[in-house]
C-alpha cells in the first residue's frame, strides 16, 4: 500500500494529463495538474508535493527552466522529465540541471510508475540520522546532503550524495561502474553510463577544494576515490 505521496504533474497534452492523473491516482497518489510551467512553478511553491513528473516541452516555461528555478530554491524534491526527445544532449542536460530520472515518450504507465516507485523509495528509505563521512578536509554529510569545507556548505542533490556515498565506501578502492549504475540506476545502459559521468564531473567540481582528494576513472572498470594516496 502507497503511503499518500503527493505528485505534481506537468503535462499541456489535455489527453496525456487526463491519463497520468487518473493512472497514479489509481495507485494510491495524490496528483495535482497543470499545464505549463509558469503554472507549475507556482503550484510547487504554494504547496508541499513529494515528486514533479515535468514534460520538457511546454507553453511559457519549459520543463528544462521549470526544473533549473526550482532546483535554486529546493535541492531534494525529486524530479522526474518526460520527453520525446531522445537525444542523449537532452538527456544529460536533464541530470546537470539535477533531475533524477528521464522518460522517453511513448512510455508505458507501468514502466513509469516503477520509476516513480525506485525515486521515492530511495528518498525515503534514506537514514533518519546523518551518514556522516570525512573526506580529506571536507566533512560530506549523506542524510543532509551537503559537503562542507571551512564552514562553507555546498548542497548536493539526491543522485549526488548518494554517488558520493558509494565512493566514500570504496576509499582508495575502485567503485565498479556497472554495479553503481545497477545499484544507483537499477540498469546499467548507455544513457544511464552518460548521466552518471556528468555527476561524476560534478562531484569533482565541488571537491576541488582539497587538492589531496581526487575522483579518478580506473579504465574499463570504474572511478576511485583518492585521498592522500597515489593510484
Amino acid at each position: 500500500m502507497i503511503d499518500q505521496k503527493k505528485i505534481l504533474i506537468l503535462e499541456d497534452d489535455p489527453n496525456l494529463g487526463f491519463i497520468l492523473q487518473e493512472n497514479l491516482e489509481l495507485r494510491g497518489y495524490a496528483t495535482e495538474l497543470v499545464t505549463d510551467g509558469v503554472a507549475g512553478l507556482h503550484a510547487f511553491r504554494k504547496g508541499h508535493f513529494d515528486l514533479c513528473l515535468a514534460d520538457v516541452m511546454m507553453p511559457k516555461k519549459d520543463g528544462f527552466t521549470f526544473a533549473r528555478e526550482v532546483r535554486e530554491k529546493d535541492e531534494q524534491t525529486p524530479i522526474i522529465f518526460l520527453t520525446a526527445k531522445s537525444m542523449k544532449e537532452d538527456r544529460i542536460e536533464g541530470f546537470q540541471i539535477g533531475c533524477d530520472d528521464y522518460v522517453t515518450k511513448p512510455f508505458s504507465m507501468e514502466e513509469l510508475a516503477l520509476r516513480i516507485q525506485a525515486v521515492l523509495k530511495r528518498v525515503t528509505t534514506a537514514p533518519s540520522a546523518a551518514t556522516t563521512f570525512q573526506i580529506g578536509k571536507f566533512l560530506f554529510d549523506h542524510g543532509r546532503q551537503f559537503i562542507e569545507l571551512r564552514g562553507k556548505k555546498q548542497k548536493l542533490t539526491g543522485r549526488e550524495a548518494d554517488l558520493l556515498r558509494l565512493l566514500c565506501l570504496h576509499q582508495n578502492k575502485i567503485l565498479e561502474r556497472e554495479a553503481a549504475l545497477k545499484e544507483l540506476w537499477g540498469e546499467d545502459s548507455y544513457f544511464n553510463g552518460r548521466s552518471m559521468d556528468v555527476f561524476i564531473s560534478k562531484l569533482r567540481t565541488y571537491l576541488k577544494g582539497d587538492g589531496d582528494v581526487e575522483i579518478v576513472n580506473v579504465h574499463g572498470k570504474g572511478y576511485k576515490l583518492l585521498i592522500n594516496q597515489e593510484l
